[in-house]
């Protein structure tokens, strides 16, 4: 009876965990739609702020827009 509860137990465990990697495993960033990034710039990750949004973009560039308009406020260049 032991082995049967351990064994339960560690199947729980183990589906819990897949469960968390497969919920986590496709999470890609979106934009607001105010939001138009320069061309051939990808999201690699977006922070928001009380009132602008940063863009770090995979051509290694961060990209700072206000909230309220969507323009581009500041761009810094990543080495």
């Amino acid at each position: 009876m032991v082995m049967l509860l351990t064994a339960v137990m560690i199947g729980g465990v183990l589906l819990t965990f897949a469960l968390i990697v497969i919920r986590l495993s496709d999470r890609t960033p979106t934009l607001p739609d105010q939001i138009e990034l320069p061309d051939g710039a990808g999201v690699q990750a977006l922070t928001i702020g009380s009132n602008w949004y940063a863009v770090v973009t995979d051509d290694n560039r961060i990209l700072i827009f206000d909230k309220t308009t969507g323009n581009q406020r500041q761009e810094i260049a990543l080495d």
